[in-house]
């Protein structure tokens, strides 16, 4: 039997079952094979729709059968060497158990493949000194992720009680998670549903995609505020898919503003000179986490948090105000 390491490049792992191996549940499979992760640990990915057999998500108890191809989404492994640096943070919300902050877009969560520092995590690490440590030494209170270029609200452990239980929250769906959303195009409905499975883009592994059998993936929408050739949308997601958003809003072909991946090379045919600059100058995507809520992990009291606008997306907003 071969084993598996889960290093920094192998972030993908593919297994065909053989046949003195069918019969065997899915978490003791992987758990045998990729080094250094326990079957509880196995079991949390395969729950969180991180593991495919035959191109579908599966139960941990999935019994394999002779010739199943399984492919498994490991998150990188972080470097080994962890340091808290002092980069400023914006503290909406904090006390015993948790903190709640405004990230700014260009701001990486954690330490990962090819990113040693300069992360969110670096940042909490130096400002605070207690933070839970179940996600690993250099993840200290990282419970959910923002891509680098979307903006807004994070929630931190400071706990590890208080860790499972937000983890908890977050794999029930029961935590509200609503994002702004500019993007191109006049969205005809008021408010809709995009119900489209994710996952590796088969002909780009670097990208996600809707894919036949990926993982279950739901968005729902509604238009804020109408332009002549753009729409604001409030965008609530009941899953939490690597850019999730990103890909549903590619999908119903009103991309998000200035996404320079899902965009289908949407923000350089604007016509008007001024908005396109503006556009090129904001260097990341029109996606900003808007509000987040969910109960209290020890008083189990229902907080909703917001995070304004920034800046520059404001700006973006008062333009298209100006030219409408």
């Amino acid at each position: 039997m071969d084993m598996v390491a889960a290093e920094p490049e192998a972030s993908i792992l593919t297994f065909r079952v053989a046949d003195n191996e069918a019969g065997t549940r899915l978490d003791s499979y992987l758990a045998a094979r990729i080094n250094d992760w326990s079957r509880a640990r196995v079991h949390r990915l395969i729950e969180d729709g991180d593991v495919l057999v035959n191109g579908r998500t599966a139960k941990p108890s999935y019994k394999l059968r002779d010739g199943d191809e399984i492919e498994a989404e490991l998150t990188p492994s972080a470097p080994s060497q962890f340091a808290p640096e002092d980069i400023p943070l914006e503290v909406v919300y904090e006390d015993e158990e948790l903190v709640v902050v405004n990230k700014p877009a260009g701001l990486v969560v954690h330490p990962a493949a090819g990113i040693s520092g300069g992360t969110l995590a670096n940042a909490l690490a130096f400002h605070f000194q207690q933070l839970s440590t179940r996600a690993g030494a250099a993840r200290p209170g990282i419970v959910h992720r923002l891509d680098r270029d979307t903006s807004g609200l994070v929630v931190v452990a400071k706990t590890e009680a208080a860790h499972e239980n937000l983890a908890d929250q977050f794999r029930a769906r029961s935590v509200f998670k609503s994002y702004l959303a500019l993007v191109h195009g006049r969205v005809v409905e008021t408010s809709g549903r995009i119900d489209q499975p994710i996952a590796r883009d088969p002909r780009n592994r670097t990208r996600m995609a809707i894919v036949r059998g990926g993982r279950p993936s739901l968005s729902l929408y509604r238009v804020r505020r109408p332009f002549e050739r753009f729409t604001l949308l409030d965008v609530e997601i009941k899953t939490g898919r690597t850019h999730q958003i990103r890909v549903h809003l590619q999908w119903l072909k009103h991309p998000v503003v200035g996404d320079a991946v899902y965009g289908d090379g949407r923000d350089k045919t604007v016509l008007d000179v001024r908005l396109r600059a503006r556009i090129a100058s904001l260097n990341r995507q029109f996606l900003h986490a808007e509000q987040l809520g969910f109960r209290h992990p020890q008083t189990e009291e229902p907080l909703r948090f917001t995070a304004p606008l920034p800046l520059a997306l404001a700006n973006l907003l008062e333009d298209l105000e100006q030219s409408s």
